[in-house]
């Protein structure tokens, strides 16, 4: 079952005409959310991130769209779907139909789909740099908009190359993020990863990351512009997404990560879900 405008329906049935502005101009936003034990981990800041780019892009948001309505909306999809253990759910805001670049309404639609989720990260990961296109370094990247046409180009690029992932930059030719994640470099003990005016996406995990770290006096946590060239010197390098919370790198092109403190990382970010 998927939830639209929350009213429950089956996933096969057509809620979506030619007029949609999430197809047509990409207008709309999306939050993608992970269940555990029954739980969404980090809801407040996933809620708290949507209303934020709903405003952003002056969407109307309406009266009962408070954090306990939201909430309860994607847990009662969860639980239609019976996958209250284990789910990824994937939080969809659209302007209303009507318009062209100019819309007719500033009211909202939205969907909420869910899925069985595995708890794996994947044991050996190798990614290379995409140079065919930039992200944007300006606020509206930091966005998570449903126009991501760069990550897809990406990851069809890290596929037809049998890579795992592709680290994103900017025009400026700075690293800003891996294809699905936000990235940090790990040098000794100070962790780098590159500021949101760099244009990466204003990751949960990301933030969550930091915020536990800066409490752990054997670690420095650093954001700051990062050269492809870092890469070569890194110690670890690790990719976070709400989902997978962390995934390791083990090669970029003849370097060789370790993952030893990307490992104690992620038994950090996992301690704090309860």
């Amino acid at each position: 079952m998927i939830n639209f405008n929350s009213n429950l329906i089956p996933k096969d049935t057509s809620i979506f005409g030619n007029k949609n502005r999430a197809f047509s101009y990409g207008d709309g936003v999306f939050e993608t959310l992970k269940v555990y034990n029954s739980k969404i981990v980090f809801f407040e800041e996933h809620y708290f991130r949507l209303m934020a780019s709903m405003r952003i892009l002056r969407m109307e948001i309406p009266e009962n769209f408070t954090l306990e309505y939201v909430e309860n909306e994607i847990l009662k999809t969860v639980k239609s779907n019976e996958l209250l253990d284990f789910a990824r759910i994937r939080m969809t805001v659209f302007r209303n139909d009507g318009g062209l670049y100019t819309p007719l309404t500033n009211n909202v639609s939205y969907v909420i789909e869910v899925e069985k989720l595995n708890d794996k990260t994947q044991d050996y990961y190798e990614v290379e740099l995409f140079k065919d296109f930039y992200v944007n370094s300006s606020f509206l990247s930091t966005l998570k908009t449903t126009n991501k046409i760069l990550n897809v180009v990406a990851s069809i690029f890290a596929s037809e190359n049998d890579y795992h992932s592709c680290l994103l930059i900017n025009e400026k030719k700075n690293l800003v993020e891996a294809s699905q994640g936000n990235i940090f470099l790990i040098f000794g003990n100070e962790l780098v990863t590159p500021p949101t005016t760099d244009g990466c996406i204003k990751g949960i995990v990301r933030n969550k990351i930091i915020e536990l770290l800066k409490k752990k006096l054997n670690f420095t946590v650093v954001e700051r512009t990062i050269s492809p060239f870092e890469l070569q010197k890194a110690d670890e390098l690790f990719i976070t997404n709400s989902i997978i919370d962390i995934q390791q790198v083990n090669k970029y092109r003849k370097k060789i990560f370790e993952t030893v403190i990307t490992s104690e990382i992620r038994e950090i970010v996992k301690e704090s879900y309860s």
